[in-house]
């Protein structure tokens, strides 16, 4: 594994580089970083060339500032971070906001694409009038302007099934709890208010997977990547476990994510290098 920080328009993204083979770009959740997907990478090292980052703002990456963060600029930088190392175009894996960033870089910069896997993103606005998940965004950002980032971590952590069901690694957690107000301070406007580009994603040049969790049926975040798929037209695929499968099973969800991506992949006709010439 390789690090290192890549500048971004005023900010130091810090980035982790794993592997051979086609680039897949793995976009981290709220208050998350590329710590996420420690497990899932090294695993899918062996296929892909993984690329993971802390957002701006968050973690180990630079760039916090107290105003409102637009998606545009949460996509702007996954797009100068393909550019920068994978050659201008990769496949993109999100998970919950990443996969809301995912959706907004494929509508902003498809050719920076080659194909997208968007996991349980809490895109709660696709959601019909009067469902009670509407009201996700405005009860949390009500309770951070009431008690802080600790009353509306505890609630986030509460709507999110299987949390405290297995341990995280001890400087993730660390660096999540350092990145809440970033979070409900500057990032949260933009995860509440996404509504995705139909026809923009309708009309992408690679292909694009929706998908949700076998235990979370139900939820505020899982049930938009259904309604998403069938307004944009595009498949939908059950992943094993819950919204953080890849920390608490980094390689249950690695093999989900391996048999997708490998499809996403070699649906533009391509093999990747290390495959050619096998059948020799």
């Amino acid at each position: 594994m390789r690090k290192g920080v890549f500048e971004a328009d005023g900010a130091g993204l810090y980035y982790e580089v794993r592997g051979g083979g086609p680039a897949l770009l793995m976009i981290s959740g709220a208050g998350g970083d590329a710590g996420y997907y420690d497990g899932v990478a090294e695993i899918l090292s062996d296929a892909f060339t993984v690329i993971s980052y802390d957002r701006r703002g968050n973690s180990r990456s630079t760039g916090r500032s107290g105003t409102p963060m637009d998606l545009a600029v949460q996509a702007a930088d996954a797009r100068a971070l393909v550019d920068g190392l994978a050659d201008g175009r990769a496949l993109v894996f999100g998970n919950s906001g990443g996969a809301i960033i995912g959706l907004t870089l494929a509508a902003l910069h498809p050719e920076a694409m080659t194909g997208l896997i968007a996991h349980e993103p809490p895109a709660v606005n696709v959601l019909p009038d009067g469902d009670p998940g509407r009201g996700f965004f405005a009860e949390l950002a009500a309770l951070y302007a009431q008690g802080g980032a600790p009353a509306a971590g505890r609630r986030f952590a509460e709507t999110t099934r299987g949390e405290g069901t297995y341990r995280w690694p001890g400087e993730l957690w660390k660096r999540f709890l350092g990145n809440q107000d970033h979070l409900f301070g500057t990032e949260w406007s933009g995860f509440a208010g996404f509504r995705p580009d139909e026809t923009a994603l309708k009309s992408a040049p690679f292909p694009i997977v929706l998908g949700a969790g076998a235990e979370d049926r139900g939820t505020y975040y899982a049930r938009p990547s259904i309604e998403i798929a069938r307004r944009i037209g595009a498949p939908w695929a059950e992943f094993p476990g819950i919204h953080m499968e890849f920390l608490r099973d980094p390689a249950r969800f690695a093999a989900a994510v391996r048999v997708l991506a490998t499809q996403l992949h070699s649906r533009d006709g391509d093999v990747p290098a290390l495959w050619k010439g096998a059948a020799q």
